[in-house]
């Protein structure tokens, strides 16, 4: 008898349909999966066996043959393991072909019977609603997850006996209930370090103010000790909520790179994500025998903090080149090709020079002209050139240091850059945008208007510092942001030079 069971694999951030057909015919007792199937795809055959036994059911003496189809693409993960488990029972006659037609199953088993969670439940889930199956079988831990998508029934059930007593009728049990329109799990700013405790540096945080408000990549240079790794660990607590969608993007990719129930952790909230310095280029961008989402992705919708920048390995800091300027980067391997989006926000951190003294008022430098440029080598101009704000960060002074009132804090930022954010979401309410940092030249054409006045000093500042054309757009990009802080519908002359400003280190190059 022939059986077969709905299931999924995961390519890229998305669950592409499988269908696990089982056929138990007679002959010597044999176990047999075809399908491009990988290790933990093979290897399922001994857990199916033993949780099939343990769970009470016979285990057929027969010629047992698995396919999973499509066949020329590869299977990978253990969530295949409850679909092959019910096809072969249903084959064997226990359960019948209607009962397990209408779900999608997904789920690894133990080899006592229980059910194990997965990854990518939520693409499953979505996968389940986009193919009109009627619902999902997943594992009792994978429930909350699945069930953030919203018209399709999720029943989490705990045992491989378990779900053959929901399919036979004889288990009574309701759907997970959830939705994304349920209270978010924690409101912005909750737990998170806030700007009132950051003493001084009133420039650098209209820079980080600035950054949050338009998406821009922003780039922070000065001596240690300056508040530099402070600062940026802040900048969550100034960033909006995400939008549904951008929380379900974040959600997906989660559900696939981080470890079962991580979604629910951080579902509402955009990711922070800080790699130390040797990383490699496959964890920042992705990739592997089996392609995952990198750093990069991770923090989809959220910021990228790389502290100490020249530190990374020039290898891997240039491979951020494509994935900044595209927001989705393709990774493409012998048996796989995955695309994963990374819309993120770059935010660095680096010192002046190899000592890390050079400007200050209290130490004095010990590296050479040659060293200075060598360390600062490290970062390409490509690079550099798409950081949209760089600002130097210099020592805090005692005065500062001492200042007994708090400073501005997280929440009234926040207000300021959530304003411009929704004058940015109704200015971009008909094209695929949504924030200031991507507009391409038509946006900028139509949003980016300058009077005469305004012309004739960016055109001064364009002969002075002689900006690439990337840096022309990027200045225009901020000024815009500057403008959108300040309410204003056209950008003036002040908004370009503020712009101008935080090309510090454009400045510095060509003075």
């Amino acid at each position: 008898m022939i059986a077969t069971i709905h299931s999924s694999a995961v390519l890229g951030i998305d669950a592409v349909p499988v269908a696990v057909e089982v056929d138990i015919s007679f002959g010597l007792p044999v176990f047999n999966m075809v399908g491009l199937a990988e290790a933990a795809v093979r290897e399922s055959k001994e857990r199916v066996r033993a949780a099939i036994q343990n769970s009470g059911y016979t285990f057929p003496m027969d010629r047992v043959v698995v396919n999973l189809a499509p066949a020329d693409m590869k299977k990978q993960g253990t969530a295949l393991d409850l679909p092959v488990a019910l096809g072969i029972l249903t084959a064997s006659g226990l359960l019948s072909p209607q009962a397990t037609a209408k779900w999608l199953l997904a789920g690894e088993l133990s080899l006592d019977g229980r059910l194990k969670p997965v990854r990518a439940a939520l693409p499953f889930a979505l996968a389940a609603k986009q193919a009109g199956f009627a619902g999902i079988i997943l594992p009792g831990d994978n429930g909350q997850e699945a069930a953030l998508v919203s018209g399709v029934k999720v029943m989490a059930l705990s045992s491989l006996s378990q779900v053959v007593s929901f399919l036979t009728g004889n288990l009574d049990t309701e759907p997970v209930s959830a939705s994304p329109d349920a209270p978010r799990p924690a409101p912005v700013g909750r737990g998170l370090p806030d700007f009132s405790q950051v003493r001084g540096q009133a420039h650098v945080k209209r820079a980080l103010e600035i950054s949050a408000a338009g998406f821009h990549h922003l780039l922070m240079s000065g001596p240690p000790g300056s508040g530099k790794s402070m600062m940026a660990k802040r900048l969550p607590g100034i960033l909006p909520l995400p939008s549904l969608d951008e929380a379900m993007e974040i959600a997906r990719i989660y559900s696939i790179g981080a470890e079962p129930g991580k979604v629910l952790e951080t579902f509402g909230v955009r990711p922070f994500r800080s790699p130390h310095h040797s990383i490699s280029d496959a964890g920042l961008v992705g990739g592997g025998p089996r392609p995952l989402p990198g750093e990069i992705s991770m923090a989809h919708n959220g910021v990228l903090f790389l502290d100490e920048l020249p530190e990374f390995r020039r290898n891997v800091l240039e491979v951020l080149r494509q994935p900044l300027e595209e927001g989705t980067i393709t990774i493409a391997r012998a048996g796989a090709k995955a695309s994963f989006p990374c819309r993120f926000m770059l935010v660095a951190a680096m010192n002046p020079c190899a000592c890390g003294n050079l400007g200050s008022p209290s130490r004095d430098c010990t590296c050479t002209l040659a060293r200075i440029r060598q360390y600062r080598s490290k970062i390409s101009g490509p690079l550099m050139d798409r950081m949209d704000l760089q600002v130097e960060v210099p020592q805090v002074p005692y005065d500062d240091l001492a200042a007994a009132e708090d400073a501005e804090s997280s929440a009234v930022i926040r207000d300021r850059v959530a304003a411009a954010r929704q004058i940015q979401g109704a200015r971009f309410k008909d094209v695929n945008i949504f924030s200031n940092a991507a507009m391409g030249p038509d946006q900028i054409k139509a949003f980016c208007h300058l009077d005469k006045q305004t012309i004739t000093r960016l055109k001064q500042l364009m002969a002075r510092f002689r900006f690439s054309a990337r840096a022309y757009t990027s200045l225009l990009k901020v000024a815009r942001t500057i403008a959108d802080l300040s309410g204003q519908k056209q950008i003036l002359e002040y908004h370009v030079l503020e712009a101008a400003q935080y090309k510090a280190l454009e400045r510095d190059k060509d003075a």
